[in-house]
């Protein structure tokens, strides 16, 4: 069986981190995000590749992952000639892959999500797809995805109207997980831009075919802001989503034993603090706050619920706010950034600033 993860994306949202970074790859405390899902894909062992749809920067995350030994996992890299939207880039991934199932991740995603459990109602109904759906609390700013009570899939309201609303009890979205059969993807033109939302997933409603839905009510999230890159960071600190490096640790200060950590420094949990990492006397890391590996926090600074990418330097007395900065950043003498600044990698501010 083949997995396919859609990371051909550019981050848009996340600029200006994802200039030099490309989404796939974005740090998640110490480990590049897609590794999430990598290692959700290896619950299943009938899995014996992953797939990598790339696009922008796709030398950056071969770099990353390598042919996925390290993982305990095959990974090979496809990327598209030019983009070809959801449909085109899964045809495109899967080759001349004849038939059976294949696993579809959007690059965006992150959840617990029973893998084995969608993978055995998609063969238990024989479907031709099988779409993961979770569900919303504001219906009215995604396009709902209607099953009936076999769970079959029977219509996708965009952007719904308000009567539609009223007429519908439906809560749930499409999370950006499918089950495929190979066979079905000669419906989508090669060498195209092709939505599967639009043009593939209508195309089996209108034929009635055999398209079930696996709506899973656990944590799923779409990392792709700012915001909710922040909350992923926040779940995981607080036990909301259990993850590495916070499983059985958390609401706790995780610090790496390789960080010098000078004395009279305050640490707040839940926190996460790196190695190589030198925290000067007098310093404070409050509580939500990621310090990635080699930064170095100088004495009585302040450091309030950011997330600081790695070899990034904070200079006496500077007090930061709930900001995320990128690679090599600097943050000069007493600098104030408060807000929800978003500052890409080599960012300087200098001594004095108030942002």
């Amino acid at each position: 069986m083949k997995a396919i993860l859609l990371a051909g994306g550019q981050g848009s949202r996340l600029r200006p981190l994802t200039i030099t970074t490309p989404k796939p790859i974005v740090p998640i405390f110490d480990r590049p995000f897609l590794r999430y899902q990598i290692e959700l894909l290896k619950q299943v062992p009938e899995i014996d590749e992953i797939i990598l749809s790339l696009n922008y920067q796709p030398r950056r995350i071969e770099e990353v992952f390598g042919d996925g030994t390290d993982l305990g996992v095959s990974i090979r890299y496809v990327v598209e000639p030019q983009p070809l939207g959801t449909g085109g880039a899964i045809k495109f991934a899967a080759g001349d892959y004849p038939s059976g199932p294949i696993v579809v991740f959007n690059g965006d995603v992150l959840t617990s999500v029973d893998l084995p459990a969608v993978i055995a109602l998609h063969r238990s109904r024989k479907a031709k797809a099988t779409i993961v759906l979770t569900p919303v609390d504001n219906r009215s700013a995604y396009g709902l995805v209607e099953c009936d009570e076999e769970q079959s899939v029977k219509a996708f309201l965009e952007k719904p109207t308000a009567e539609q609303l009223v007429q519908s009890k439906c809560d749930t979205i499409n999370a950006g997980i499918y089950v495929i059969e190979g066979e079905t993807l000669d419906r989508i033109p090669a060498d195209t831009v092709y939505s599967i939302e639009r043009g593939y997933f209508p195309s089996l409603v209108a034929q009635k075919e055999t398209f079930v839905a696996y709506t899973y009510r656990g944590y799923w999230i779409d990392i792709g802001t700012r915001e909710k890159y922040q909350q992923v960071h926040h779940d995981i600190m607080t036990g909301r989503f259990s993850a590495p490096p916070f499983e059985g640790l958390a609401g706790q200060a995780v610090v790496s034993p390789d960080a010098r950590i000078e004395p009279n420094v305050t640490i707040e949990g839940p926190c996460f603090i790196d190695a190589g990492v030198v925290i000067k006397s007098g310093a404070r890391i409050g509580a939500h706050s990621v310090i990635g590996a080699h930064c170095h926090i100088g004495e009585d600074a302040v450091v309030a619920g950011a997330i600081l990418w790695p070899h990034t330097w904070v200079d006496r007395g500077a007090q930061l706010g709930p900001l995320v900065a990128g690679r090599h950043c600097q943050f000069g003498r007493y600098v104030e950034v408060g807000g929800h600044a978003l500052l890409g990698d080599k960012s300087i501010i200098t001594d004095y600033s108030r942002l």
